[in-house]
């Protein structure tokens, strides 16, 4: 018995020691397979990025090491020469364009990755897209219908977050009708790149998920920097907290994940009757956690419609709110108060 214990014991140790190498060896021959296959093609013929900042990076760098778009097949556009100057150098083979026109007139796809102020009226003067040419926008808070009034036709507005710079983006994203199946998958690849991806009908639901996911790792970081600080408070060294606070948050996510069991059940397999966990419960109600986190949410979800130029009256409390009417003193009878 002790024999046959001891043979798996060192069967599984030596299995434990050489599966992350056999891991990255197998990346490695699937990344170059990738390579050699796409080296004379892309997932579209020429991919332009309006906007060299870290979400057109973290696009960029998966879609070409993956092979999904080779460099050569891929064009870039920015105001700053220095940002230009860094892809260059980490993708000799990708091209630079000389303004936002020549992306526009060169490329099958176009990704509008600018900050949201800059899609001024001037932005889009002087473009002349062909009526093939999608737009793919991941600028928060812009409606598709502030590109269709920029002259293009097909237009795919996305919401990523900024864990797609790590490829463990959540992205939720619509399309105009008028893009087919065939296109929509060449999207699909694309945004499925650098994480998770999820199409939705309806533009709405991207103003909804903004509050969630888009902005949603803002919220994680708060809390991890609480948890942090905490431990430093108590007595342990910074890295250590840290490391503490991260795998814990890592290891919970990944268990919920696995588990696909509702977050209560969860939370009470930790809680013990009258144990440190609920003591620690008790204080986060008393506090009004739960009802913090769904404000703070609706918050940016009101922020992103604003953004977009609807209506942000929404929310609890709001949805069907009464207009109070200010009417001068005399002019209002007391039976039209009681009717």
């Amino acid at each position: 018995f002790f024999s046959k214990y001891r043979t798996k014991m060192l069967f599984a140790a030596f299995h434990r020691s050489h599966s992350h190498s056999l891991f990255r060896l197998s990346s490695m021959l699937m990344t170059n397979r990738c390579l050699s296959k796409s080296t004379s093609s892309g997932v579209f013929n020429q991919v332009g990025f309006i906007g060299a900042g870290k979400m057109a990076e973290a696009m960029i760098a998966p879609m070409v090491h993956s092979g999904l778009q080779p460099a050569d097949k891929i064009c870039l556009y920015d105001v700053s020469s220095t940002a230009l100057d860094g892809y260059k150098k980490e993708y000799p083979d990708i091209e630079i364009a000389h303004s936002m026109d020549e992306i526009v007139e060169k490329s099958n796809l176009v990704v509008c990755a600018v900050k949201p102020q800059n899609l001024s009226p001037e932005f889009f003067a002087g473009m002349n897209p062909s009526p093939d040419t999608i737009l793919l926008s991941v600028v928060a808070g812009c409606p598709i219908s502030k590109f269709l009034q920029g002259g293009f036709t097909k237009v795919a507005r996305s919401m990523p977050n900024t864990p797609a710079q790590v490829g463990k983006g959540m992205t939720v994203w619509c399309a105009t009708k008028n893009i087919d199946s065939e296109d929509k998958d060449r999207v699909k690849k694309v945004l499925s790149s650098f994480g998770k991806q999820v199409f939705v009908e309806d533009e709405d639901f991207i103003d909804m998920s903004t509050s969630i996911s888009g902005s949603g790792p803002a919220y994680v970081f708060m809390l991890m920097e609480a948890m942090i600080d905490a431990g430093v408070h108590m007595g342990f060294s910074r890295p250590i907290a840290t490391t503490l606070v991260h795998h814990t948050l890592l290891g919970a996510t990944v268990y919920a994940m696995e588990t696909r069991e509702h977050p209560v059940v969860l939370r009470n397999s930790v809680t013990s009757p009258a144990g440190t966990t609920a003591s620690a419960i008790y204080e986060l109600e008393n506090g009004k956690f739960r009802t913090v986190i769904k404000d703070a949410i609706w918050a940016c979800y009101r922020r992103s419609l604003e953004m977009s130029e609807k209506d942000s009256n929404v929310g609890p409390g709001r949805m069907g709110k009464k207009e109070i009417v200010v009417v001068p003193k005399g002019e209002l009878k007391q039976e039209d108060v009681e009717s």
